[in-house]
């Protein structure tokens, strides 16, 4: 049986063979998200399923497909679509494009999320620079033997969001007049909503936003030495005093009205990249 190590070999040596090119960065594009790979100058595109190891996408709206190009300058491999707990893959597979993302000599990812607010003073369509996270999934990808090869046993997470990508992302929403705000976000497995007490705890401890991914990306990128930059489109209020239901249609709705704001960040911190790769 193949190790962890083994399957991401595989899988690079797969994707290599269609598109030979070191990444700047690798980009995960969640609910509703995943028109911004319209704006790559695409070179390869490859459904998941012909990745070996690679799970199939079933989330609602996720193409499940790796975008291979160029974005601002810059190679990248982008993911239209992502692996959730709750459709039933282990946190290890559900992280595997991370490690491939390092594995092809990417040195940033870009995560992006349709996520649930919580904070009264936020709104639906606004955009969260995710400044830190609550892994409330009762799981962590790196529980296992630790393998050296792919990072330390023990990584530290006291900064597991780039800070200065975090302010430089706020800048480009300034500029362009883009509601964006830093948050802490909380992630739980799914996939049923929250009760109204979940919201008040959520909240309670400190969290901004609620969603059912992006902390095992992010743990994973950290263990492997990738800077990691989390940008959430809040989709639906969850303001326990005042719930609605919450309707799924409504909600890939929004995130899709506002993906052109996010594309508009994910822009711009790319050709941020490039100055700096340039100077």
């Amino acid at each position: 049986m193949l190790d962890l190590y083994d399957k991401i070999q595989d899988a690079c040596g797969f994707i290599r063979s269609q598109w030979d090119r070191q990444p700047h960065a690798g980009i995960i594009l969640g609910t509703g998200l995943g028109s911004l790979a319209e704006q790559i100058d695409v070179e390869v595109t490859i459904n998941y399923g012909d990745i070996p190891h690679f799970p199939v996408s079933t989330a609602v709206s996720h193409a499940g497909r790796l975008v291979c190009g160029n974005l601002e300058g810059l190679p990248v491999m982008a993911m239209e679509g992502r692996f959730h707990m709750y459709e039933g893959y282990p946190l290890k597979q559900i992280t595997l494009p991370v490690r491939v993302f390092k594995a092809m000599g990417a040195e940033l990812m870009i995560v992006s999320s349709a996520v649930g607010g919580m904070n009264p003073l936020h709104s639906t369509g606004d955009i969260i620079i995710v400044d830190d996270h609550i892994n409330l999934m009762g799981d962590n990808p790196l529980i296992g033997i630790n393998d050296d090869r792919l990072g330390p046993r023990f990584p530290d997470m006291s900064a597991p969001y780039d800070q200065e990508l975090g302010h430089v992302a706020l800048e480009i929403a300034r500029r362009h007049n883009i509601v964006a705000h830093r948050g802490v976000h909380s992630v739980v497995c799914g996939p049923n909503l929250e009760t109204r007490a979940e919201y008040r705890f959520l909240r309670a401890i400190g969290a901004d936003t609620v969603g059912m991914s992006m902390a095992p990306e992010v743990i994973v990128a950290v263990h492997a030495g990738l800077r990691s930059l989390g940008l959430a489109v809040i989709t639906d209020m969850c303001l326990p005093d005042a719930l609605k239901p919450a309707i799924v249609e409504e909600i890939i709705a929004v995130a899709n009205e506002a993906e052109p704001k996010l594309t508009t960040l994910v822009c711009g911190i790319l050709a941020h990249e490039a100055s700096q790769r340039s100077s």
